[in-house]
């Protein structure tokens, strides 16, 4: 049943990161990969939300489905890591700020979203 919970939520994470690519327009190389960003930024303070708020906790399916499943498939670190070397290719400054960006804010959101879990 875990492994279930983990492949439908899977699932939903990915036809999720889906529509939000088809939304920003699929990457083409060019510029910052605006879809991949927005869709780890919001995975980092959804997780953050999640375990701060201890949601999770409340059921054994919950975790792996929210957490490994719905956000694993919504997130993305191989796309990330292969359009920061490709934009490095076309700018090497804006795939450092890119990356930048992605740890810091990334860091902020996951941090803001285990403050916003816990006092709620």
């Amino acid at each position: 049943m875990m492994l279930l919970a983990i492949a439908l939520g899977g699932v939903l994470g990915s036809l999720g990161r889906f529509g939000v690519a088809e939304a920003f327009g699929l990457w083409d190389g060019q510029g910052i990969p605006l879809a991949t960003f927005s869709v780890n930024m919001a995975g980092c303070l959804a997780i953050g939300l999640i375990m701060g708020s201890g949601w999770a906790e409340g059921a054994a399916w919950r975790r792996p489905f929210l957490v490994t499943g719905v956000l694993g498939g919504f997130t993305t670190f191989s796309a990330f890591a292969v359009q920061a070397l490709r934009l490095s290719e076309e700018s090497p400054l804006s795939a450092i700020a890119y990356v930048a960006a992605s740890l810091i804010l990334g860091l902020v959101a996951a941090a803001a979203g285990l403050a916003i879990g816990r006092a709620a």
